[in-house]
């Protein structure tokens, strides 16, 4: 199973899930809100983090499930 990020995104009018370092992509999905929730899943199953990029391709938000690299209580 790959351990890369999860990347969501958009591209071509729909939104995907990818992970990093592979060549594995989603489906593509109508909405953003459908390809983050589906790439949070997938996130929290790899025990990574989940990249959303916006429109722009800049990175808006960043979660982390799994091994938070921060030493930071809360």
């Amino acid at each position: 199973m790959p351990h890369g990020d999860i990347e969501t995104f958009h591209k071509d009018g729909s939104w995907y899930n990818a992970v990093e370092g592979t060549d594995q992509v989603s489906e593509p999905f109508e909405t953003k809100e459908q390809a983050k929730a589906e790439g949070r899943e997938m996130a929290r199953e790899l025990k990574v983090e989940h990249i959303i990029k916006g429109l722009d391709g800049q990175v808006h938000e960043r979660n982390t499930y799994g091994h938070d690299p921060r030493n930071i209580p809360g």
